[in-house]
Formats: C-alpha cells, sequence, structure tokens
C-alpha cells in the first residue's frame, strides 16, 4: 500500500465515542464542512438488515453523508476484526486516491486498535472450545468465566469487562488452544508492526463524549425506548424467524439485540428486555469510556461540540487539507 501524496503521509481522522454521544450527527457535520468521507466503525452496522438497533444512518443521512462499511454482511457471517482491519485499509487507500480524506467514525474500540497496532496473530475459532465457553457462562455465570481468564491472563482481564461475553470468550479461547495469552500475542503483533516501520498515513484520533454521565445514562434509555417505538422488536423478528441465525452469532450477541431476542424466546418479559436492553447499553458505554481514557494522544473535547471542531480545524490546517 503506497499512500504518500507530494512526499508525505495522508492524514486520517478517528472519531470515537461512546454510544448515544452523538458521534453520527457531528460526522456529517464534518463532512459537510471538510473533504471528509466517512468509514463506519461499528461491528453491528456491518450487518444487513439490523438497521434499528444498531443505529445505523437513515437513507435521509445517507444521502448527506454516505458511509462506507455498512450493510456488507449478512447476520449470518461473523465480521471479524481482521475483516474490518482488511476493508478500513482498503476503503482508505481508495479515498486517499480520490483527493479526499478518510474520517473513520464509530465505538467499536477494538476496531480502532486493531487499525493502529495491527493484527496479533490469533488462532481460528473453534467451535467446540467456544461451545464449551458459552456453556461454562450459562451455568457458572460470565464472572466466573472472568475469574478463570484473570488466573491465567490478568491483563486481558482488567481490559475485558465481566459484562462482555464475547471478548471474554475469545480471550479464553485463544490460551485454550494456544496455551500464550491473548495478551502476549497481541504485543508480538505491535512489535511485528514496529518492525514494519509504520502505517502508510497518520492517524488522528479525536474523541467526544457526555461529561456527567447521567445525562448519557439519560440519553441511552431515551433512544432504547424510541427504538422499540420504531419497530426494533419487529426488526429482531425478522431475523429470529430465519432457520440460520441463532443467538451464539456476534451479530445476535449485539447490545440490543441480544435481549429483545431473549423476550421472543420467551426468556425475558417485555418489561424485562427493555430494563435489560438499557443496562446493556450503559454498560457498554461504560467499556468505551474505559477505552477512551487509556487511549494515548487522544483529542478529547468533552460534550464541547464547538471545542471539538475547534480541535479538527487545527488538525486540519496543519495538515494542509
Amino acid at each position: 500500500m503506497v499512500l504518500e501524496v507530494n512526499g508525505r503521509k495522508p492524514d486520517v481522522f478517528c472519531l470515537m465515542g461512546p454510544t448515544a454521544s452523538g458521534k453520527t450527527a457531528l460526522a456529517v457535520e464534518l463532512v459537510q464542512r471538510f473533504p471528509f468521507e466517512i468509514i463506519s466503525v461499528d461491528s453491528a452496522q456491518v450487518y444487513r438488515g439490523m438497521d434499528i438497533g444498531s443505529g445505523k444512518p437513515d437513507a435521509e443521512i445517507l444521502k448527506i453523508a454516505p458511509h462506507r462499511l455498512i450493510d456488507i454482511n449478512d447476520p449470518s457471517d461473523p465480521y471479524s476484526a481482521a475483516d474490518f482491519r482488511r476493508d478500513a485499509l482498503e476503503h482508505i487507500e481508495d479515498i486517499v486516491s480520490q483527493q479526499r480524506v478518510p474520517l473513520l467514525v464509530g465505538g467499536t474500540m477494538l476496531y480502532f486498535r486493531i487499525l493502529r497496532d495491527g493484527l496479533a496473530q490469533l488462532p481460528e475459532a473453534d467451535p467446540r472450545v467456544r461451545a464449551e465457553i458459552e456453556k461454562l457462562g450459562e451455568t457458572e455465570g460470565w464472572e466466573n468465566v472472568h475469574r478463570r481468564l484473570a488466573e491465567v491472563d490478568p491483563e486481558s482481564a482488567r481490559r475485558i469487562h465481566p459484562n462482555d461475553p464475547q471478548r471474554l470468550q475469545r480471550a479464553l479461547e485463544v490460551f485454550r488452544l494456544t496455551g500464550r495469552t491473548m495478551t502476549e500475542l497481541h504485543r508480538e503483533g505491535q512489535a511485528m508492526l514496529a518492525e514494519n516501520k509504520s502505517l502508510p498515513f497518520n492517524l488522528h484520533f479525536m474523541a467526544i463524549q457526555p461529561e456527567q454521565r447521567d445525562v448519557l445514562h439519560a440519553l441511552i434509555k431515551q433512544r432504547f425506548k424510541q427504538m422499540l417505538q420504531a419497530g426494533l422488536v419487529e426488526e429482531v423478528e425478522v431475523l429470529y424467524k430465519r432457520d440460520d441465525l441463532s443467538p451464539t452469532l456476534p451479530s445476535i450477541k449485539s447490545v440490543g439485540y441480544r435481549q429483545v431476542w431473549q423476550y421472543l424466546s420467551g426468556e425475558l418479559s417485555y418489561d424485562e428486555m427493555l430494563e435489560r436492553g438499557i443496562i446493556a447499553t450503559r454498560q457498554l458505554a461504560k467499556r468505551q469510556f474505559t477505552w477512551l481514557r487509556s487511549w494515548p494522544e487522544l483529542h478529547d473535547a468533552g460534550s464541547d461540540k464547538n471545542k471539538f471542531l475547534g480541535n479538527v480545524l487545527k488538525i486540519v490546517n496543519a495538515a494542509k487539507i
């Protein structure tokens, strides 16, 4: 991948933030001010037919600000961080070749990290081992799975929240398959990236996030209720009736979709589904805040949109975009 323009690396902007913080609206405003083109960084928006619950931009927004990497996979076909990195690099190169500036927008922090740090040499998923860990989580609880992970890979356990079963499952699976921790393998991947010099572009990480958690929690509650009013249950029902989908798939494990699926299967009442959906979204936001707190060289404007736009303008001017 050769991207240099006039002897310098091109600039790539990354807009990060917790769920319900207003990233999409801000990205649309940025596209109208600068020669940006958006690449979505969202592990649920990649799936077709998962629109309402993933907060996917509607047709009107997409006319103003097209998003790449949405609606690219069927929910039955798992999309990995490795898939994202491959696709994102291709789209970044394409956007730069058109003399425009990539703007990566989303809240899937793992994807941003994989883009920045490169890929560790991790084993392929093993259905048998995954099923064993899934059963362990269901019978003993995911907090116990988290404790087991802490015994073999304390660093990953510190990074992964006990309420994040998908990542817990993967970290423990990697150890059981290789006898080595995900932390070790990621460090090797970073070392390999360093040996290969660096990425062929400059990454600028920016964040916007409500400074008062109670404000964000109120927004999360309001947005989840609005999703239900907009037809989230009916959207998930279409997926539920398919023969090739199950709650073990990453798509159905997405926040909101998992809870509505449990409601449709009779595991939860409507009120329980509503409560758990809101709680799960809050937990997601908490994990996103944790990522952002430890993110190096992050231009963080809190919830001040004008300050955020000022930061972007400074970087744009310095980069002579």
